[in-house]
């Protein structure tokens, strides 16, 4: 009985050693560590891009591209240079 109790405390040190990293190991707020060592930001959701807005630095975004121009033509309809 002292054997069992004795590789079942062993099993519990090694899962806890064995446990994985937190994200509060210096890559700070926002950032986790891979197992390499490297800190990579988290994905908590994806950027959601809304056709026809602009972005600064970026321009407009339609069709999966970014266009820095946009216009009306004669349908009042918005197109992109």
């Amino acid at each position: 009985m002292k054997a069992i109790a004795a590789i079942g405390l062993a099993s519990a040190f090694a899962l806890a050693a064995a446990s994985p990293a937190d994200a509060r190991q210096g890559c700070g707020r926002g950032f986790h560590r891979t197992p390499y060592g490297r800190c990579v930001p988290n994905r908590g959701g994806q950027q959601v891009w809304v056709v026809g807005r602009y972005y600064a630095g970026h321009g407009y975004w339609y069709n999966n591209r970014w266009y820095r121009h946009r216009y009306r033509d004669r349908d009042r309809a918005w197109r992109y240079r």
